[in-house]
Parts: C-alpha cells; sequence; structure tokens
C-alpha cells in the first residue's frame, strides 16, 4: 500500500477534526464597540480567557486592571497585552488580589478606590475548579470562597465605584457546571462542614457556580434603576489552567489534552462571551440574565424549589459571611443589601 492509499482518509480525518473544533469553539463577538476612557477590572486576568478578555477590552482603548493572585504572573501578562496592543504603563495595570483572602479583597479594593473614581466594567473572571478539600483564609470550603465569596464582597466594595461611572456592567463567568449543583446548600459554604467522606469536589464546584448565576440575578433586581447592569454567563470548555487540580501527572494531562482538543474551545473563542456581556450595546437594556455562546441562555434550576426567593437567601447568607463593617455598608448604600 503506497502513501495514497492513506491519502483519502487522512484527508477525511483532518477535515472532520478541523470541522469538529469550528464548531466547538463556537461564535465571536461582533461588536466593534469602543472603549476610550473606560476603566475595567478583571479578576484572575493573568491567565486563560481572563487575560483574552483584557487583551481584547485594551485593544478597544480601554484601562484595564488585571486584579490577580500573582504579581509576578499578572505583570508577565501585562508585558504581552502591551506589546500586543502598543498600550502604554497607564492603560495596562496590575494589582495583587487573592479572592481566597477577604482581607485581600478589602486591601485590592482599597487601593483600587484611591486611584480610580469610577469602574465601568468589572469582569469576575477568576476561579478554582476541582480543588481538594481546603480552606480559604476565612474558613470557607475553597470553591465556595474564590469562586463566589472573593467575588461577591468585591463587587458590593465597587457599587458606588459603579455607580459613578454608570452606564456600567458587571459580568460573572459562571459555567454549565452550575446544573451539577444537587442542592443550594447555603449552610455547607464553610469547610469545617466537611470530611473526606462527605466532600465532592465537582458537585461543590457547580454549587458554586450555581452561586454565582443567582448572585447576577439578585445583584440586577437591587441595582435595578441605577443603570448598572449585570450579566453571568457559561464560556464554553476550553483549554486552560482551570482544571488543573483534576489531573495531576503533567504527562496523562498531556494526553487527556491533545484528546480532548477538537472537542474544547480556544482560549480566545472561550473569552468571547464575556467581551460579548462587558461590550455588546444590545445588552444595555437587559440586566441579570445568562448567557452562552454570545447569546441568551436557560440556566438549570431543577435543584431549586423557588429562584427568586433563593436568590435572595444567598445574598442575604453572603453577607452575613463577609462580615461587612459600618464603613463599607455605608459606603455600597445599606439600603441595597
Amino acid at each position: 500500500m503506497g502513501l495514497k492509499s492513506f491519502a483519502g482518509p487522512g484527508v477525511f480525518l483532518s477535515v472532520g477534526i478541523y470541522l469538529l473544533k469550528s464548531w466547538a469553539n463556537g461564535p465571536m463577538c461582533t461588536s466593534d464597540a469602543r472603549l476610550d476612557g473606560k476603566v475595567v477590572v478583571i479578576t484572575g486576568a493573568n491567565t486563560g480567557i481572563g487575560k483574552a478578555t483584557a487583551l481584547d477590552l485594551v485593544k478597544r482603548g480601554a484601562k484595564v486592571y488585571l486584579a490577580c493572585r500573582s504579581l509576578e504572573r499578572g505583570t508577565a501578562a501585562a508585558d504581552d497585552i502591551k506589546k500586543l496592543t502598543q498600550a502604554g504603563d497607564d492603560r495596562v495595570l496590575v494589582r495583587e488580589l487573592n479572592l481566597g483572602s477577604l482581607a485581600s479583597v478589602r486591601s485590592f479594593a482599597e487601593k483600587f478606590k484611591s486611584e480610580e473614581p469610577k469602574v465601568h466594567i468589572l469582569v469576575n473572571n477568576a476561579g478554582t475548579m476541582m480543588n481538594p478539600l481546603e480552606s480559604t483564609e476565612d474558613g470557607f470550603e475553597m470553591q465556595i470562597g474564590v469562586n463566589h465569596l472573593g467575588h461577591f464582597l468585591l463587587t458590593l466594595l465597587m457599587i458606588d465605584r459603579l455607580k459613578a461611572a454608570a452606564p456600567s456592567r458587571v459580568v460573572v463567568v459562571s459555567s454549565n457546571a452550575h446544573r451539577d449543583a444537587e442542592t443550594l446548600g447555603l449552610d455547607q459554604m464553610h469547610f469545617s462542614h466537611y470530611s473526606e467522606e462527605n466532600f465532592s469536589s465537582w458537585r461543590n464546584y457547580g454549587r458554586s457556580k450555581l452561586y454565582n448565576i443567582l448572585f447576577a440575578k439578585e445583584l440586577a433586581r437591587r441595582l435595578e434603576g441605577t443603570d448598572v447592569t449585570t450579566y453571568s454567563l457559561h464560556p464554553g470548555v476550553i483549554a486552560t489552567e482551570l482544571p488543573r487540580h483534576m489531573i495531576q501527572n503533567a504527562y496523562l494531562d498531556a494526553i487527556v489534552r491533545v484528546l480532548f482538543w477538537p472537542f474544547t474551545k480556544s482560549v480566545v473563542h472561550g473569552a468571547q462571551t464575556s467581551i460579548y456581556a462587558a461590550v455588546e450595546p444590545a445588552l444595555a437594556s437587559e440586566s441579570g440574565k445568562f448567557y452562552r455562546d454570545t447569546a441568551e441562555a436557560t440556566p438549570n434550576f431543577k435543584m431549586l424549589e423557588d429562584v427568586e426567593e433563593d436568590s435572595r437567601n444567598l445574598w442575604e447568607t453572603s453577607v452575613q459571611n463577609v462580615k461587612l463593617t459600618v464603613d463599607e455598608f455605608e459606603e455600597i448604600d445599606g439600603t441595597m443589601l
């Protein structure tokens, strides 16, 4: 058998993989909206879809703060973005933010407020997935603490800056994994609730993503009439560092990534729904909705009895857990709490 005998199947396979990858990547955000003079904060912007989102918004003229746990990695990402966009140091900035520490969240917000009177777009992008059982600095299960409570507090502390910039937006990166949360579990946020026997990392990840959607929904209700709008979204299944806790063997991880490559979005494509929610003019009159592949989608709330009441209960429980100070309460505008 010669090479020609393999040409037909090889071409067919290549075309098939190309079409499959194109389908998996999904649509691009087609908005050409400019963000000149706008201030943006993106959490977890040193890598993955956070970095891709930052790059896109800088290209649109925004001043972007990369809020990262590692200043070293954040600075490297900022350098990459500046090289690709020719933006100056005054348009791509890095600030330390560890969402697993409420003290770090407060420190970030205080520093940011000393620098900026407004924030036009807040992208709650950072996340952690499939962690082993571990606690945040404040005693919460890690995924609940980082994915939900850290962002919850950050958003509340930025409310005055968002209102000052109105029309402004809060974009919350969730996941279709929210459908795998078996219960709302508001009494299960603390690390002390768990043992190795009763802990499911995937279930808690799903619950944290459910909280993201309910938070965006309830925040929209409480901000109605302020011209601050909110959006939650599923970015897609993406080849990023997020699942780093799932496979800790480097060789096995590499093999799995190659095998699943045709079924996953690229990082650039994975950022498109975040970008869409941040810039699409048609969404200016919408708030509290969920999106996937740059289009509105319907979340799966099969585990909830009353979505509106559960959203309010999540909000109230989260307020209690982040322990707002009197000064923070007044800055936020206690009437919305």
